[in-house]
């Protein structure tokens, strides 16, 4: 185990002395951004297009929250930014099961109706967030290990916002920006950056292969 420990420590290592009160208004701040995510979400795909400005109609805001790419982003921007790898479990299972009950609470109490269903789904996805995330954490450390890890986080938003297996195009305009802010928060120094790109599309297009685009 305290090898396992040295190994880890090398790739990256977690930042010590954090109080334990900033630890839980962090958390208590992530629970309380993904309840009112979940919330807006639900809000504008039950609202009518014409409400929102053309803009936002023309980049097609109301369904981009209930696409994966938007929410794949934001739970490694709060794993990678995280003090360790527990508190990046901690806050990012913590930021989307909040969502859900923003969502689906929306979805019983105000719309009457509730996909029981796809609710557990999603539960169960933001259980295996959980460890997931404790793995992300690493994306931003050094090594072999954390430019695989980050470059296959960077191949999942890559496949959310172009096709490569039916002709390369663009699928949606908002994905593609997620996918380059997604590219920006895991760079790194040139080389290990272009081999990061390089693996990145390789994980793309293996994933569409298993998993054909849906959004």
């Amino acid at each position: 185990m305290e090898n396992m420990k040295t190994s880890l420590e090398k790739i990256r290592i977690p930042r010590k002395g954090v109080p334990l009160n900033i630890q839980i208004i962090t958390t208590m701040g992530m629970m309380l951004c993904g309840f009112v995510l979940g919330v807006l979400q639900k809000w504008m795909d039950g609202s009518p297009n014409h409400i929102f400005p053309v803009v936002m109609q023309q980049l097609d805001i109301r369904n981009f929250f209930g696409r994966l790419a938007i929410w794949i982003l934001l739970a490694t921007s709060i794993s990678v930014y995280s003090k360790s790898p527990l508190r990046a479990s901690i806050n990012t299972f913590c930021f989307l099961i909040s969502m859900l009950s923003g969502y689906y609470l929306y979805c019983n109490y105000v719309l009457g109706f509730l996909p029981r269903t796809y609710m557990m789904i999603w539960i169960v996805i933001s259980c295996i967030s959980f460890f997931v995330a404790y793995i992300c954490w690493y994306a931003k450390g050094e090594g072999i290990l954390s430019v695989i890890i980050s470059s296959g986080i960077m191949g999942v938003l890559f496949a959310q916002a172009f096709s490569l297996t039916k002709g390369f195009y663009v699928y949606n305009l908002m994905e593609v920006i997620v996918w380059i802010i997604g590219v920006m928060i895991l760079r790194r120094k040139p080389k290990e950056f272009a081999v990061e790109l390089a693996l990145s599309i390789v994980a793309a297009f293996l994933y569409q292969l298993v998993i054909p685009y849906w959004g």
